[in-house]
């Protein structure tokens, strides 16, 4: 039997069980090389697409971006969103971890599952990208890979919840769980959703690819996985709010303006947030308007208002703790003076303005129902998702990071003059690169066809000469955003190996529970006009002015395309 003990870090106070910090490390790391393997991949999908390189041939193309997207999208981001998980359990709650032999065992399906899926696409004949939509069909062990990963990371889910069981059950905190473990328990729960979605609907394509039966139905597919394909995003975006309301607390100690509304605006998530699912399926002919349009407009509204709820509630919360430092000058002194110098702070922001400004807008103009039409398969999508997955989630993974490599690896970081440059470099990068392939994406430049030109092709099609320059754009700006993106790989790593030992803190037997916080001042003490944060809601101004616009011109756009003349 394991003796299970308690570290105190000493720079962070955090206390780590001891079992939790094995298997936060664990999967922190397979997650940094997912997230390795598929940045290299993207080397070959850019400059692929990039019309001047145009690198690979066909075959080797899509069995880059098969493998690429299911690494970042799916390996990347669940292993570390698992590593999460635990931090925000047995960490946050100072209590040891629910079934350590069980939580090994799923780490040890998900790696597996991630190993056989990747090497069935490098052997060829699995090359049907992530969505792997039939009748198309790929390896049988491309699914047993995919169905070992799922089935892992629910396991882990469970572990994470009986953990929150075994802090209530010996009182290691008192009233209700901080609000970045009551996010983390939303992302839960959204994962279980996510997951069984996707094992409903792989275990039968696996069925179909081993002869057992017949077909399965291609609008039944699309439907029910894209309630995995998609929601799994929703996983990432209630995991990497929670980290920047951490980030927040430990950068500024800031505490939310609201508790009450923060909590409110998670749940809603879990009411609302797959819904969005429906706008990968706008354009299939099976399914009925009236469900497009109530899963994309009114329900998915809700959703919506939770992602503005936090925009709001973040920065506003940040602002209060910087105007309580005396940082009162004007409605910007606040952020101007923020320790921008901080790779945790810098990106955690940089992820926050860009997910907002550039995933949140796209993504409620592609649910609506007549606009998805102008961009629906076209670069604009993956222009989308770079925006939620890789600004809002990919770039906030990075900054946490950062914290954790001192507090949880028990090192210090090596350069951190890059380290301190890296979240500009690959954030910013990423910025441009998204704001070019969603306007290629409206000229109508196509999301899954490897050559723009056509070459040898019967039917030719002439682009105007906008979208190749744009799809030049979206090359550099790749090229740039995976600089930024091995610099990190550089740091992280680097430091897990070469950086200096740090002194670990003390080892006890017994868990400290947590101590019962003094209320907050009231935010209204700060700001003007009546406002706590006056700064913050200029910002929103700024965002709602942005939105209104750029709806108009998207209907303004649609009013074009078919003429009445």
């Amino acid at each position: 039997m394991t003796t299970t003990t308690y570290r105190t870090c000493p720079r962070s106070g955090l206390q780590f069980e001891s079992n939790a910090e094995k298997l936060m490390v664990i999967n922190a790391v397979t997650a940094v090389v997912a997230l390795l393997v598929g940045g290299i991949l993207a080397i070959g999908v850019v400059l692929t697409r990039w019309p001047a390189v145009h690198w690979l041939a066909a075959d080797t193309f899509y069995m880059v971006l098969t493998a690429h997207g299911i690494d970042m999208l799916i390996f990347w981001v669940i292993f570390f969103e698992i590593a999460v998980l635990y931090f925000a359990s047995s960490t946050l709650l100072r209590c040891r971890l629910a079934t350590p032999k069980v939580a090994w065992l799923a780490f040890a399906l998900m790696l597996v599952g991630a190993v056989m899926n990747n090497l069935t696409v490098f052997q060829g004949g699995s090359s049907v990208m992530m969505t792997s939509y039939v009748p198309m069909m790929a390896s049988p062990y491309f699914y047993v890979g995919l169905i070992l990963f799922a089935v892992g990371a629910l396991i882990a889910c469970f572990v994470f919840f009986g953990t929150l069981v075994v802090a209530k059950r010996d009182k290691t905190y008192q009233g209700s769980v901080p609000l970045v473990t009551f996010g983390a328990i939303v992302a839960a729960i959204i994962a279980v959703f996510t997951i069984a979605s996707g094992a409903i609907i792989l275990i039968p394509t696996f069925l179909m690819s081993v002869g057992i039966i017949k077909e399965v139905d291609p609008l039944m597919y699309r439907t029910i996985w894209w309630a995995f394909g998609h929601s799994s995003q929703q996983i990432n975006v209630a995991a990497h709010i929670s980290i920047w309301y951490a980030v927040a607390a430990i950068a500024f100690g800031a505490k939310p303006m609201s508790e009450r509304v923060s909590r409110g605006a998670f749940l809603l998530y879990i009411l609302f947030l797959q819904l969005a699912s429906a706008h990968h399926l706008l354009a299939d002919p099976g399914l009925s308007t009236g469900w497009k349009v109530v899963n994309t407009s009114y329900f998915m509204y809700f959703a919506v208002l939770a992602s503005m709820i936090h925009g709001l509630t973040i920065p506003g919360a940040i602002e209060v703790a910087q105007r309580a430092k005396g940082f009162n000058n004007g409605l910007f002194e606040w952020l101007r003076k923020a320790p921008w110098g901080n790779p945790v702070f810098s990106g955690m922001f940089i992820s926050l303005i860009g997910f907002g400004f550039l995933g949140g807008i796209s993504g409620v103009m592609m649910g609506t129902e007549q606009l998805n039409m102008i961009i629906h398969n076209t670069v604009y999508v993956p222009g989308h998702f770079h925006a939620t997955v890789v600004v809002g989630t990919t770039l906030t993974f990075m900054a946490l990071t950062y914290f954790l490599i001192p507090v949880l690896f028990k090192r210090e970081m090596i350069n951190p003059g890059l380290a301190k440059l890296q979240p500009y470099l690959f954030g910013l990068s990423m910025y441009f690169f998204c704001l070019v392939m969603m306007g290629a994406g409206t000229l109508g430049v196509p999301r899954r066809h490897w050559d723009l030109s056509f070459a040898g092709a019967a039917m030719a099609y002439e682009w105007p000469g906008a979208a190749y320059l744009m799809m030049g754009l979206v090359g550099i700006a790749g090229v740039a955003a995976m600089t930024g993106g091995a610099l990190y790989i550089y740091i992280t790593v680097g430091s897990l190996l070469w950086g200096k030992k740090l002194e670990g803190g003390k080892s006890n037997a017994n868990f400290t529970p947590i101590p019962v916080s003094a209320p907050s001042a009231a935010a209204q003490s700060y700001g003007s006009a009546g406002f706590a944060a006056p700064g913050t809601f200029t910002l929103a101004m700024v965002f709602l002015v942005s939105f209104v616009l750029y709806y108009f011109i998207n209907w303004k756009y649609l009013s074009q395309v078919w003429g009445l003349g």
